[in-house]
């Protein structure tokens, strides 16, 4: 009876998506936060217990990652964190940057209509990022780093431009986790909110350009030791 339970508690988990979906957010958090450092072997059956779950859906959010290329395989012995390599950061960037550029410029043409809901919620993620930064709080500087951009996409109001960003999303929040935060970044992101509050869209779009060719320099000299 007790076998007949398990195996219809794993088959009622297999079915659910939900399930699946907090293993494989768990396990990015985990990831983007180093508490699974890059190279790391994650044992299926270890990371189930670490969740409190069951194997099944920590097996299918482990696959999901692979697919994803934020985890590789093992030759018979489970996966392994991938490793960030220099042409995955300089590809991410190649990306990003026109993106980026892109929101920054349509949600200055919001701001311009009058949208101050979208001002406002932009305007908390520089203040958590600062207290963050004041009370060296790491994580949390980078969760509000990655907000501040995704506020950005969100006011910009381009459903397609949103679903396009969200395919990178965890990438740049585990680019963000690895690399140093320097105030410079901080600061930069004051002057977008100026020029995009300002509805200033080539000012805006203009500062955009620089702070993601300045945040590619520091990732590079972070992770690869670039003058």
């Amino acid at each position: 009876m007790a076998d007949s339970s398990r195996a219809g508690s794993a088959a009622k988990e297999a079915g659910s998506g939900p399930l699946g979906a907090r293993a494989r957010e768990a396990v990015l958090q985990r990831i983007v936060d180093r508490r699974y450092e890059q190279g790391a072997r994650l044992v299926e059956r270890e990371v189930a217990e670490e969740l409190g779950m069951s194997r099944v859906p920590v097996r299918e959010a482990l696959r999901a990652l692979v697919a994803e290329g934020l985890l590789e395989l093992l030759p018979h012995s489970g996966v392994r964190v991938r490793r960030l390599e220099r042409a995955d950061v300089e590809h991410l960037y190649e990306v990003w940057e026109p993106l980026a550029v892109q929101a920054s410029r349509l949600a200055a043409g919001v701001a311009a209509a009058g949208d101050a809901e979208g001002l406002t919620a932009l305007e908390a993620t520089l203040h958590q990022a600062e207290s963050a930064a004041a009370e060296a709080e790491g994580a949390r500087e980078v969760a509000a780093h990655t907000a501040f951009h995704e506020g950005v996409v969100a006011m910009a109001g381009n459903p397609l431009l949103a679903r396009m960003m969200e395919q990178l999303s965890w990438q740049l929040r585990l680019l963000f986790g690895l690399r140093e935060e320097p105030a410079q970044m901080r600061a930069q992101h004051a002057e977008m909110f100026r020029h995009i509050a300002a509805g200033d869209a080539e000012a805006a779009g203009a500062c955009t350009l620089l702070h993601v060719r300045d945040s590619r320099a520091v990732a590079l000299r972070s992770l690869f030791g670039d003058a």
